[in-house]
């Protein structure tokens, strides 16, 4: 098997809990070497890795194959970049890039330099999600009618990392959280014929979003999104309701938590949510009311890297194309436009 010599970009919590786990266990990658300017925590984890002090260092390894793009947001248009000239694979983390235009511009340079290139949407591969998407896709509900997906926490304190509450390019809780919910919305539904956005500061202190309220305007359904810094009690992740019934479904997917107390992918029971968070389906069928929870399908993060493997290896699709990650950019910009304006903003 083909092992692809792959780099990180930073070695934070992107870094330790969403990509190295998964590169490391993954028989067609090799993890060869992180970018960090001063510390060696990838080395203390991972002895075998080489550590760069320079990103054009790093670059300049012919060795490395794909390089992924995780750190700050505002550096994902420079980075990107710089590594598809060096001629590297890019996995670019969400959000894409702070604007449309530099996405454009990422993606038909990948064209130019016959590269792959993909955005890192792991929610995609979420259990709450995938079972979400099933629901839908099985046609249970009928035609949809409303629709919602939340992310919210509670947490009144700023973050520890200076660049997320630094205003600029790509910062704040819409570029953050809201990527993720736009585009499992536009992987759903498509993109909407229009938007109109509430977005807030609310945490005392905050430069930068933290909330935010979008309605997103289809022909035929309405669908919200929505995330707050300020909700103690949880409401359902995912609340879809259609002219056959309703599924309501917590946002309840463990591998985040696993991967943060250090245990490594792998596994039969690998993303698979306790029987406590089931989702619940009230719907009918040939006449018949049916009301009962469902169980949950299992997430897999490593699903998105076994796909990338494969679109390098063997020329297949890469997992997430970059065109969606410009088009979740799109939605965002029209987005903050709508706030500004206070009007609906077509698309």
């Amino acid at each position: 098997m083909k092992s692809i010599n792959t780099a990180l970009c930073s070695f934070g919590m992107s870094g330790w809990v969403f990509h190295a786990p998964f590169l490391h266990v993954h028989p067609g990658f090799n993890l060869y070497g992180v970018w960090e300017r001063t510390k060696n925590l990838a080395q203390e984890k991972y002895p075998g890795i080489k550590t760069f002090r320079t990103l054009e260092d790093m670059l300049a390894d012919d060795a490395i194959e794909l390089v992924i793009v995780n750190t700050p947001s505002g550096t994902h248009y420079e980075y990107s970049k710089q590594a598809l000239q060096a001629g590297k694979h890019i996995v670019v983390e969400k959000p894409f890039t702070p604007t449309a235009a530099q996405a454009r511009e990422l993606i038909d340079l990948a064209k130019l330099k016959n590269k792959k290139i993909s955005v890192y949407q792991n929610r995609r591969y979420d259990s709450d999600y995938r079972t979400v998407k099933k629901i839908l896709d099985e046609g249970w509900l009928g035609k949809i009618v409303d629709a919602e997906i939340h992310y919210d926490r509670f947490n009144a304190g700023l973050s520890h990392k200076v660049h997320k509450e630094t205003p600029g390019p790509g910062v704040g809780c819409l570029y953050d959280l809201g990527s993720h919910l736009i585009d499992q919305a536009l992987q759903l539904f498509g993109m909407p014929v229009a938007i109109f956005a509430d977005i807030a500061i609310n945490r005392p202190g905050s430069k930068v979003d933290d909330y935010f309220d979008l309605k997103l305007l289809y022909p035929t359904h309405r669908m919200t999104l929505k995330s707050s810094y300020f909700v103690r009690e949880s409401l359902p992740g995912y609340i879809f309701h259609g002219m056959k019934g309703s599924f309501i479904k917590a946002k309840t997917d463990v591998q985040e938590l696993c991967l943060q107390a250090g245990k490594l992918p792998g596994g039969e029971d690998w993303g698979k949510e306790p029987d406590s968070e089931k989702g619940l389906l009230n719907t009918e069928k040939d006449g018949k009311v049916i009301r009962q929870y469902i169980d949950s399908l299992r997430g897999n993060y490593a699903d998105y890297y076994d796909e990338m493997y494969k679109a390098i290896v063997n020329n297949k699709n890469v997992p997430v194309f970059a065109e969606d990650g410009m088009l979740v950019i799109k939605v965002i910009e029209a987005a903050f436009q709508s706030n500004k304006e206070k009007k609906v903003i077509a698309l």
